[in-house]
């Protein structure tokens, strides 16, 4: 008897990190609490922070990835994650939130503290020049 096997390749999508789980090398980076202040608000959602934490999470990976070297290099991290707060932004509208004065300025001294964990003393507005937040 003639057996016909079909194989169904398993496909796993990764949507997103569990912050919780991500393991960066710089011991002042993985001792800090990015967004504490957003944390402790109540008028931010804790879901859409986390994702913000993410993001900056992500973009300490990179730099530790790709080591960049010039401030060229390391805008191009810091823009993309800018970016990225900036379709989340969108994510806070739609639940009542935004990011306003107070969650602005935790981000902007989220990615400062980072830039300087790494050991790059760069300009903050050009690091988060793309910001529409």
């Amino acid at each position: 008897m003639n057996r016909l096997i079909i194989l169904i390749p398993l496909v796993f999508i990764f949507i997103g990190c569990d912050n919780a789980n991500v393991r960066v090398a710089n011991e002042k980076i993985s001792s800090y609490k990015f967004l504490d202040e957003m944390y402790r608000d109540g008028y931010f959602p804790n879901n859409l922070v986390d994702k913000g934490r993410g993001i900056l999470l992500e973009l300490c990976l990179e730099i530790e990835k790709k080591r960049p070297v010039s401030p060229a290099e390391v805008y191009k991290l810091t823009h993309t994650a800018t970016e990225k707060f900036n379709r989340l932004a969108l994510e806070f509208e739609a639940q009542g939130s935004e990011i306003e004065t107070a969650a602005r300025e935790n981000i902007g001294m989220d990615i400062e503290f980072i830039l300087k964990a790494y050991g790059y003393d760069l300009d903050l507005e050009e690091a988060i020049a793309p910001r529409n937040w």
